[in-house]
């Protein structure tokens, strides 16, 4: 059991917990956490009278009859319970978050597309006023597909909080450092990281090192979870123990605060007199996560050939149906080329799934110029794209040595669903009109001649 100092001040910094400062190591463990020592009770769930005054509460994140390897739950010891942390809703504007079905007749998705970094605003933007929705996909009232966002984040939020209804938040930074405090902890993120924060769970997003900025997917339907390895076996890819969980931390404040809550793709707003952020004991498996994507081991082909990219998947989120997901989570980072005879980029392809890439840092391979950090990247479903012609003429001359991939670090959000096109993506992110021109200078090398190798 991990224990945290007295304290009602999450600012301050955590008490140590496993071999991580502040954390749990572990990927859907079953969790135990204490702020206060004998808060949490032992043998039972829901005793009677609770320690301190607490009230038992359970936070479900599936449904009661799930099957127990995917049944989620956590159960909170809180100062109030959470019908103390809402009051009358007033419906709000959040103008530029949206969710699917957003399908607009004036904005077209067919075509690849691509983006350089958006630019930092002079405004103050907060985590929900900062968030700009760059493609829908499902439907969030039946709880499948996704959407992705960019964050541009300036300033704190300061006795504000916010939760989603809608479903779980993956946050993938890419410049600055933020701060998640939430009711089960805090995580600290920033570039190199990625946060997991479930579907119900309050928070409060301040800004540790500024401007902000990273990419968020939305995720409607099942949790995130580890890929299954198949023949690869027990180790490699992302390892449980390399994701890290918050210990307990609670604040007792009693200050006018504001909650905004996002609910089948509407925003409202209530107001309160405290802070929510008040569970002081918590046991279950149903929790938000910080990973290193550092920590994350690939695997590759050793002796011919271009694997996948489902090799070098991080998280899925499943669907219906079996083997296709409703998102992956896929990470290409630094990692050895040892391929023999062989075309070592990625290849030409067309793919049901549809792919939404960002680039954390670095030089991606089959796009050496144009990618840049902080940039993006739209090839939906059935669309050709893969290698320009540099990345081409690389790979098809290149010495057939071990090369070292370095200093490079880009992601992908893929969906087996369409992703639609938001007006703020189409129309005023920096769109590159002349993306699709970088596969105009590929030539015919054919000349029906047998055996010969251009």
């Amino acid at each position: 059991m991990n224990q945290h100092p007295l304290a009602a001040d999450m600012t301050r910094a955590l008490g140590t917990s496993g071999a991580h400062e502040g954390y749990m190591p572990g990927f859907g463990n079953d969790f135990e956490t204490e702020a206060l020592p004998g808060a949490l009770p032992q043998g039972q769930n829901s005793p009677q009278k609770c320690n301190y005054g607490l009230y038992a509460e359970q936070l479900s994140g599936t449904a009661f009859t799930a099957p127990r390897g995917q049944n989620e739950r956590t159960w909170c010891y809180r100062i109030r319970p959470s019908v103390k942390h809402t009051s009358r809703f007033a419906k709000i504007d959040v103008p530029f978050w949206k969710s699917a079905p957003h399908i607009l007749p004036d904005v077209t998705s067919l075509g690849q597309y691509r983006w350089d970094p958006i630019p930092h605003a002079d405004e103050k933007l907060t985590w929900v006023t900062g968030m700009r929705t760059v493609t829908t996909a499902g439907d969030v009232n039946t709880q499948t597909g996704m959407a992705s966002h960019v964050y541009l984040v300036t300033q704190s939020m300061v006795d504000e909080y916010f939760y989603s209804a809608d479903g779980e938040l993956l946050v993938v930074p890419q410049e600055g450092k933020l701060r998640f405090c939430t009711e089960l902890g805090v995580i600290d993120v920033e570039p190199k990281e990625i946060a997991l924060l479930p579907r119900g769970l309050v928070y409060r997003v301040e800004v540790l090192e500024g401007p902000c900025r990273g990419f968020v997917c939305e995720n409607y339907g099942q949790k995130f979870d580890l890929p299954n390895r198949g023949p690869i076996g027990a180790n490699c890819l992302a390892n449980p123990r390399d994701f890290k969980c918050p210990v307990a931390a609670f604040e007792d404040r009693e200050v006018p605060s504001r909650v905004v809550l996002k609910w089948c793709g509407q925003f409202h707003e209530t107001h309160i007199d405290h802070s929510p952020l008040d569970i002081v004991a918590w046991h279950g498996n149903y929790c938000a996560y910080k990973y290193d994507l550092r920590t994350y081991s690939p695997v590759g082909a050793i002796l011919f050939d271009h694997p996948d990219p489902s090799i070098f998947t991080v998280l899925t989120a499943p669907s219906g149906q079996e083997g296709t997901a409703n998102i992956d989570f896929v990470l290409f980072r630094e990692r050895w080329m040892v391929a023999e005879h062989s075309f070592r980029p990625p290849w030409y392809h067309k793919n049901i799934m549809s792919e939404l890439m960002g680039n954390i840092y670095g030089v991606y391979d089959a796009k050496p110029k144009g990618f840049a950090p902080g940039g993006m990247s739209l090839h939906n479903c059935m669309l050709p794209h893969g290698p320009d012609r540099n990345a081409f003429e690389h790979g098809s001359n290149e010495p057939m040595v071990p090369q070292f991939q370095a200093e490079t670090m880009s992601f992908m959000f893929e969906t087996r669903f369409p992703q639609h096109l938001t007006e703020w993506a189409a129309k005023h992110a920096p769109l590159q009109d002349d993306y699709i021109d970088c596969w105009e200078s590929l030539e015919k090398k054919f000349d029906g001649t047998p055996g010969i190798k251009n």
